[in-house]
């Protein structure tokens, strides 16, 4: 009997192995072949393709050798292109644009014109889905929001549109305040103890912390401590995300026990134990209400249909919940963050800026803790925000995929071809923002987003169209009232132990962190 046995079970690894082999000739060598044939029909070129790795050793490469090789920026040069996205400049001077390079075996053709962009990006029809996501980002963000597509998409956007709606955010309003009031006293304590009245203090660590309170207290409430070991554990899958992001990744491989899946497992198990024991107790409370915080807001919609009617079954299913938890949670706290570390960098650099954001925040809102009110109108410091999105945009790029062979322009892009937006680029298009693309101006903002450039809505780090993000308006909300409150306490220089070396941590970062002098302004 163990010889028929032996012969199946070597039949089924020999039918399996073939069958490995099949799909490995096919998705990584003769569908590249195909494709790369398509585009260079069309005059599209590119860096060549390599089996199973595509361009991703090339990218490792530039960036390791731009990391090492490219020395500190002035601190005014705002061109950081070649040291957080080199792969792209080389190879656009080398090749022109667009662009088709590989992630793996995947091709992805790089878009460098706003016309090309808006029509991706104002797609009504579903055409342009999410690309798949990578192992360690569907770890860290869940498939929520962010990520799904089509009939999802719509039902998770039903859901979480009534936790950011404007009358919700102006409540959390005084949460965001309550928090930067912790950051400001221990600001004004350790300036207490300075002989000079002045104190360094690294932003870029306390902007992290502090939106990461906000982010746990606005979204979970009582539940805040919980929420903040989410935050913990996300900044671990973070660093595994940007340490395996680029691997070569065989089919199979995510389900191998291997050291960096054992430990995105742990931790992805980790994360959904946590969020779990916060979301159970508010569905087992539904008599007395949900919360009125995000995950609060969230459940109520959740048992409300479309027409305002209450269902006694959820639209979402508690996955779906916890992936929504994990979207708005790393959303809320990474991106806000970096805005306000390069906005605070900004203002150092500009003094100008910094005296007349302070006039305005003291003209609004004197010297008591802002409103959302008073926030609201603050023109300035709008403006300033935007124009630190487009210079210093956290979010370095965005990726979509038609679902079926399609045209852009005189472009035809095969079904399933990654499409890759690189926003820096597009941020500093001189023929879209003039001759001054380079340099830091808010008064090209003066006129509102529309009115900013030569195309109308040229501003993508909130993206545009109907996927636009549902949290600009929180994330705005959360920069005004905390870079307020500093302007009404404090003035502040970049300190001398600044380095100026933006880096790409999957978002835009300072190296080096964000070493600030402040000053009390009663000194």
């Amino acid at each position: 009997m163990a010889a028929p046995a032996l012969l199946a079970a070597a039949a089924l690894l020999a039918l399996a192995a073939a069958w490995l082999w099949d799909y490995a000739v096919a998705r990584h060598l003769l569908r590249p072949r195909a494709v790369g044939a398509v585009f260079r029909a069309q005059g599209v070129r590119g860096p060549p393709y390599r089996y199973l790795r595509g361009s991703n050793g090339d990218i490792r490469r530039m960036r390791m050798r731009a990391e090492a090789d490219a020395a500190a920026l002035d601190a005014r040069d705002h061109d950081y292109l070649r040291r957080v996205l080199p792969h792209f400049l080389a190879w656009k001077d080398k090749y022109g644009a667009p662009l088709l390079h590989w992630f793996g075996p995947q091709p992805r053709i790089c878009l460098f014109d706003y016309e090309s962009v808006r029509q991706v990006l104002w797609n009504k029809s579903g055409h342009f889905a999410k690309t798949d996501a990578h192992p360690a980002i569907l770890a860290l963000l869940g498939k929520g929001l962010v990520l799904v597509d089509g009939a999802d998409w719509v039902r998770h956007r039903r859901v979480a549109n009534p936790a950011f709606a404007m009358d919700k955010l102006k409540i959390m309003a005084t949460t965001m305040v309550t928090c930067a009031e912790r950051l400001i006293r221990e600001c004004e304590e350790l300036a207490s103890t300075s002989k000079s009245g002045e104190v360094e203090v690294e932003f870029s660590r306390h902007f992290q912390e502090l939106t990461a309170e906000v982010i746990s207290r606005t979204a979970f409430g009582s539940s805040y401590k919980e929420g903040k070991e989410v935050f913990h554990t996300q900044q671990q899958l973070l660093a595994l995300a940007l340490a395996t992001l680029l691997n070569l990744q065989l089919p199979g491989f995510k389900y191998l026990p291997t050291k960096n899946n054992r430990l995105k497992w742990m931790l992805e198990k980790k994360m959904k134990t946590t969020l779990t024991a916060i979301i159970q107790p508010r569905l087992a409370s539904k008599g007395s209400g949900y919360g009125d915080d995000l995950l609060g807001l969230m459940l109520e919609a959740c048992f409300t249909t479309e027409q305002g009617e209450k269902q006694d079954e959820l639209a979402l299913t508690m996955d779906e919940i916890i992936d929504e938890c994990k979207t708005f949670f790393f959303a809320g706290h990474e991106t806000t963050s970096h805005l306000l570390t390069w906005t605070m960098f900004l203002l150092s650099l500009y003094p100008e800026w910094q005296e007349r954001l302070r006039e305005e925040v003291l003209r609004e809102c004197g010297r008591a803790n802002p409103t959302a009110d008073m926030l609201s109108k603050l023109k300035e410091m709008t403006m300033v925000l935007l124009e630190t999105l487009r210079l210093y945009g956290p979010v370095l790029t965005m990726l979509r995929k038609p679902i079926s062979d399609m045209r852009l322009g005189s472009l035809s892009i095969p079904k399933g071809t990654g499409i890759i937006i690189p926003i820096p680029f597009l941020h500093r298009d001189k023929e879209v923002w003039g001759e001054n693309a380079n340099e830091f101006d808010p008064l090209r903002f003066e006129n509102g987003i529309t009115n900013a450039a030569k195309t109308p809505q040229a501003l993508l780090s909130f993206s545009i169209g109907p996927r636009s993000c549902i949290g600009q308006n929180f994330a705005m909300l959360e920069a005004k009232s905390l870079m307020a409150m500093i302007l009404q306490k404090f003035s502040f220089t970049l300190s001398p132990k600044y380095v100026h070396a933006p880096t790409n941590l999957i978002t835009l970062q300072p190296k080096f962190g964000l070493p600030i002098v402040l000053r009390p302004l009663d000194v």
